[in-house]
């Protein structure tokens, strides 16, 4: 232990939440805290990299000139960067320290908000610019990944479902935080000290799209703050990147990874693309004041995934959750113009099943994870001849190592659901073809979990 680590006061040298007494004594007091401000900073992160969900409608508006599909590839870009970058940033937790690298990720996310409020008033921005910052946003999506796998380090295996959801889902509910809040503020005369007068519009309000970036840093720097001063670092969590890496080469990382994008994707993607979608079907409605009730469901349903998951089992609620999905998805078809009736309130509250149940699974996705990558971790340290405790410390390792990999994987279904609606949308005039794809991988997602997972049996081997 270096000298700095030694003097460093936030750093946690004895960490056993699986002893209770160290768990109700002291233990739980310092998880819920850290529990708290990880969703604070996760929260906020949420709303920055799904800014674009919100800016990209508005643009044109304010006197841009792009096409529907630019419009969808601004929505889709921060998911793509979002789901690469969070495979570094699941290295990160145990190279830095939870605490050390919630601040330095969260304060990070100013950037782009500052330089996208800064690219809006400006009409002669080329498009290339909003490319660039769309990718920047993708760093608050990265943050996922560290959030998470930090979390798991802090509870003991039964609450690592609840804490998980809960740090997730409320994480999550910053989609639907940002899509409140944005379209209200874009209205209001609250940055006009700085230089932002904003655009007039048809109906007579006046348009200021540098808002819905810029109202979010000072609520960074406020978060950054509360992580430096209240946070904790976990010494028993460090590792090198060379002993999280065996985690790939196992093969329940790689399905348990489609099940992730299949939950989590979803959510993600339908949140990016849902606005874009409903205005491109539906153009009489003002969809703006409506964007947010999807992601607040989904993201309240992923905590109750997670809890749900502990009673009842993961395996067997994300069985029947895939199943609601594809039937969802199956019903969205007779709502659509075109295909179907054409009727909005249908398609809405179709949609906001997808958007339930695409949260649902999230929380018991994870719940999953987390279960049998500690359940397979075990038995193949003991198969070994390890000792319980060289399990137990290799079992928290590994998982927060899966959790990382496996949410990075599942954050590409924010790039690919928005890309595809804009895609079959440009090439047939209709979603479609799209809506066609996402059915037959929920009814592949059923058989998976069913075949590999559902079946009773006392252990996942690895």
């Amino acid at each position: 232990m270096s000298q700095h680590e030694k003097n460093n006061h936030y750093l946690l040298k004895e960490w056993k939440p699986e002893n209770k007494a160290f768990w109700e004594n002291k233990g739980k007091h310092i998880a819920r805290r850290n529990l708290v401000i990880s969703v604070a900073c996760l929260l906020l992160a949420f709303c920055v990299w799904m800014l674009f969900s919100a800016v990209a409608v508005n643009l044109n508006k304010v006197g841009f000139n792009f096409t529907t599909d630019q419009l969808f590839m601004l929505t889709a870009l921060p998911s793509l960067s979002g789901a690469i970058l969070r495979v570094p940033w699941s290295f990160m937790v145990p190279i830095f320290g939870g605490r050390y690298w919630t601040v330095i990720s969260t304060v990070i996310l100013i950037i782009p908000c500052v330089w996208l409020g800064i690219a809006v008033q400006n009409t002669a921005t080329p498009y290339t610019v909003f490319i660039i910052i769309a990718l920047l946003c993708g760093f608050a999506g990265a943050n996922f990944a560290s959030s998470m796998g930090n979390i798991s380090f802090f509870f003991p295996k039964a609450r690592q479902g609840s804490a998980l959801g809960i740090n997730g889902g409320l994480g999550n509910l910053g989609v639907s935080v940002m899509q409140m809040v944005a379209p209200v503020v874009i209205f209001l005369p609250i940055f006009t000290f700085l230089g932002v007068h904003g655009v007039p519009q048809e109906d007579g309000s006046t348009l200021s799209l540098a808002n819905a970036a810029w109202v979010w840093a000072p609520l960074l720097l406020l978060a950054t703050l509360a992580a430096f001063f209240g946070m904790n670092d976990i010494a028993s969590a460090k590792a090198t990147i060379a002993s999280q890496l065996p985690v790939l080469k196992r093969l329940h990382l790689w399905l348990l990874s489609l099940l992730y994008l299949a939950t989590f994707g979803s959510f993600i993607g339908f949140s990016a693309g849902f606005a874009m979608l409903s205005k491109t079907q539906f153009p009489d409605v003002n969809i703006l004041h409506l964007a947010f009730f999807g992601p607040l469901l989904g993201a309240l349903a992923r905590s109750a995934g997670g809890v749900i998951s502990d009673k009842l089992g993961g395996v067997r609620v994300t069985l029947i959750n895939f199943v609601f999905m594809a039937v969802f998805t199956a019903l969205l078809f007779l709502t659509l113009p075109g295909s179907g009736s054409g009727n909005f309130t249908a398609f809405f509250l179709v949609f906001m099943g997808l958007f339930l149940t695409a949260g649902l699974g999230s929380g018991s996705t994870f719940q999953m994870i987390a279960v049998i990558f500690r359940q397979i971790t075990i038995y193949r340290v003991k198969l070994h001849g390890g000792s319980d405790e060289q399990a137990q410390k290799e079992a928290v390792s590994d998982t927060a190592a899966a959790l990382g990999f496996i949410s990075a994987i599942g954050a590409v279904g924010g790039f690919f659901i928005p890309k595809a609606f804009g895609t079959s949308l440009a090439m047939t005039g209709s979603p479609v073809g799209a809506m066609k794809v996402f059915l037959v991988f929920y009814i592949a997602c059923v058989f998976i979990t069913w075949l590999v997972y559902g079946r009773r049996q006392k252990h996942v081997k690895p």
